[in-house]
């Protein structure tokens, strides 16, 4: 201002000296330290947290990527151990019952050693047609009808009913097609002639209009309810622990977000969500299978019954034996196996199970690995600002 120009500077009564700045000094006011505020580097936890825009298209890779794995592994991989499996579980006449993983490694080698490795992915081709068939049954009926395919937690009781409904009727299609996938699965190939493709629509189209009792064999109308029941009480019960268990883990991950300070993005961002996914889904998934393993074995015997089918021995490696059982039906089932086998007899190769669902976690782990460390080189550089 005009005239001010002769005037010294005062702050509270004391004369002031003019700031001292340098590009290597910082501010000094009386001998004291200033600090500036914007010399002070604050970055807000949300700020801090959440990922660059362009990250979420790479996360989005990483959640297909790895539910492309899950896929794969689910009904490739561990096709071996559902066939070492279920040939335990169709044998009554086994003395080995491979209730721990270990006894089936010799087993293994000598199958490899006489039949060679294709041995272990029999019946492949008809377990891929049967669940394509389910889906494919599923969605045809939610598409002529109001009955829905998926169900949530909002969904109202009217509708819950239909999509039990909707399960109970695809279940019972495909289950004749089912029995003839499962001989597939379990026939020894040194023993039997190798099915072609198509040859489960074939004969589970037999297996359908054989409709009374020839031989030992049960007609499909009585394995229906056993097997309807098996399918729907384990879906059932698949889908209330899967949700529990991703809420549980949703609730963690706000508790560990809650320790921090603040909350995350990260906390509902696509590759989170997918993680909890696949871990709810393979915690359910063999929960399922540990509580209904003794009714699977029971039901793939019954089916079994009669189509004199013959099987690898698991005993030894080296031989055959055919199945020759006699059950009135699915009580009778449980009851001759507690009686003649023990209980453990309804978990014969069990095994298996485990070998199935270790495999199941090590490569999913190892692709969730592999396609983070690409997402690492892929991400693009954050700006500095």
């Amino acid at each position: 201002m005009a005239g001010l120009e002769n005037y010294e500077r005062v702050y509270r009564g004391t004369p002031s000296k003019p700031w001292e700045s340098s590009s290597n000094l910082p501010y000094m006011y009386q001998g004291r330290e200033v600090i500036r505020p914007l010399d002070v580097p604050v970055v807000h936890p949300l700020v801090e947290d959440s990922p660059p825009i362009e990250d979420f298209t790479v996360k989005r890779y990483i959640g297909a990527g790895c539910g492309l794995a899950s896929l794969i592994t689910e009904t490739l991989l561990v096709h071996p151990f559902i066939v070492l499996r279920r040939q335990c579980q169709v044998n009554p006449g086994s003395n080995k019952y491979h209730i721990i993983p270990i006894t089936l490694v010799p087993v293994v080698i000598r199958l490899h050693q006489t039949q060679g490795i294709n041995t272990l992915w029999k019946g492949i081709g008809s377990v891929l047609l049967v669940k394509g068939m389910m889906l494919a049954i599923e969605d045809f009926i939610s598409k002529i009808s109001p009955w829905p395919k998926e169900i949530t937690y909002n969904s109202s009781l009217k509708a819950f009913g239909q999509h039990i409904l909707l399960k109970c009727i695809s279940i019972g299609l495909i289950t004749p097609f089912y029995s003839a996938s499962l001989v597939e699965t379990v026939q020894s190939e040194i023993a039997s002639e190798s099915p072609g493709i198509l040859d489960v629509f074939r004969d589970g189209a037999i297996r359908l209009v054989e409709v009374s009792n020839k031989g030992r064999l049960i007609p499909i109308y009585a394995l229906l309810p056993p097997t309807i029941a098996y399918g729907v009480i384990k879906y059932l019960f698949t889908v209330v622990v899967r949700g529990a268990t991703s809420r549980i883990m949703q609730i963690k991950q706000k508790q560990y977000q809650e320790l921090r300070g603040a909350y995350s993005k990260e906390l509902l961002s696509e590759q989170v969500m997918v993680d909890i996914e696949l871990q709810s889904g393979l915690i359910s998934a063999f929960m399922a299978e540990v509580l209904f393993y003794p009714w699977e074995t029971v039901i793939h015997r019954l089916h079994l019954q009669g189509t004199r089918t013959i099987i690898d021995n698991l005993d030894t490696g080296h031989s055959v034996t055919p199945l020759l059982t006699g059950y009135s039906g699915a009580k009778d089932c449980y009851d001759t196996i507690v009686s003649t086998e023990g209980i453990l007899g309804l978990y014969k190769g069990f095994g298996a199970l485990v070998l199935q669902f270790t495999v199941d976690v090590v490569i999913i782990k190892m692709i969730k690995w592999i396609i983070a460390e690409l997402s690492t080189v892929l991400r693009p550089k954050s700006k500095s600002t």
